[in-house]
């Protein structure tokens, strides 16, 4: 999509960071999960790579045409040593500015097998009317 058609772009740039760590916890790895966006006629629909997220665990939220998500994995560790690790568990942060032709009212999103499905419906727009010109 050029510039001048996107309906959204991303807000962040591909960094990994250690995010702040909670109360007794300690740091994590904050990643941007990789993204599909696609158009369809009725509007966009975002898929998000999330392994280890649950609902429980997933925070949408958008606010002054910022769309952002958040996944927080959960860490079965439950006290075992590491081994062997190939892959470093931490948490998902991404967000996307919207455009005005996105309803934000109608966004819906569900999440399956680690892979989160975002709707973004395109706004109704009002039909061209004549207007009467009266005078004084």
């Amino acid at each position: 999509m050029s510039d001048s058609n996107q309906n959204m772009r991303p807000a962040a740039p591909e960094i990994q960071t250690t995010s702040e760590s909670v109360a007794g916890s300690e740091p994590r790895m904050l990643f941007n999960p990789p993204i599909d966006i696609y158009e369809t006629n009725d509007g966009l629909v975002l898929y998000a790579d999330l392994p280890g997220v649950t609902t429980e665990g997933l925070e949408l939220q958008v606010q002054d045409n910022r769309l952002a998500l958040f996944g927080r994995v959960r860490n079965d560790q439950d006290g075992r040593a590491m081994l062997h690790e190939e892959y470093k568990v931490g948490d998902f942060l991404r967000s996307f500015i919207l455009s005005d032709e996105v309803d934000h009212e109608h966004i819906s999103a569900r999440l399956n097998n680690g892979v989160l499905r975002v709707e973004l419906p395109r706004t109704q727009r009002t039909e061209p009317r004549k207007i009467q010109v009266s005078t004084e």
